[in-house]
């Protein structure tokens, strides 16, 4: 099973938006997928709990012991992983995605998690691939600009930029994701995932 990771040690950066439009993508691509939320507010069980039944499946998981061997396991995983626990758990999965929002708190909290990150071995190893999702930024504003200005010098793939809009907000509302939505409505959106889908593919 693939397993991927949807990490970031502070409260805010997007970590749920990423990983339920990210199974909602999956799913609708066919792919068999299952959702682990380790978040305490458990956000991302609550959208699956409300998600239309006529919608593709995605299959919630409450346990490792319950981890199947076929499909796609998307981690939804707590603010403040660091340390033996986020070491544990990169030893787990195939692909990490960083989500960040482009304000000076999360800009700060995140290097010194995008640090920790590279120096586990796991990631050294080659076992997990790291990348970075820019998560609410909406081209030429000085946000957007500060964040490309913190992302130039690290080593890691900067995959897309997710724009700040309301597409999101209304599809968690009935517990769907952007791909559940009419077309029309959110191709820019979509187009923005492209970057995201191909480096899953990888």
């Amino acid at each position: 099973m693939k397993t991927i990771l949807v990490a970031n040690p502070k409260g805010g950066a997007g970590k749920t938006t990423l990983s339920t439009n990210l199974a909602g993508d999956l799913a609708q691509r066919g792919e068999n997928v299952f959702l682990w939320d380790l978040d305490r507010q458990k956000s991302a069980l609550h959208w699956l709990s409300i998600r239309p039944a006529s919608l593709p499946r995605i299959h919630r998981l409450d346990s490792a012991k319950e981890k199947p061997t076929d499909g796609v396991l998307v981690l939804d995983s707590p603010a403040g992983l660091h340390g033996g626990k986020l070491g544990d758990m990169l030893k787990l999965v195939d692909k990490v995605i960083v989500p960040i929002v482009p304000s000076m708190f999360d800009l700060a909290a995140t290097r010194a998690f995008l640090d920790e990150l590279l120096e586990e071995k796991a990631i050294r190893k080659g076992r997990a691939f790291v990348a970075i999702v820019g998560m609410r930024v909406d081209a030429r504003t000085r946000a957007a600009e500060k964040l490309d200005e913190f992302l130039a010098p690290i080593e890691l793939p900067v995959l897309t930029h997710l724009r700040a809009t309301q597409n999101y907000v209304n599809a968690a509302f009935e517990g769907k994701s952007i791909f559940d939505l009419a077309p029309s409505d959110v191709a820019q959106d979509v187009a923005q995932w492209q970057p995201i889908n191909a480096w899953l593919l990888k």
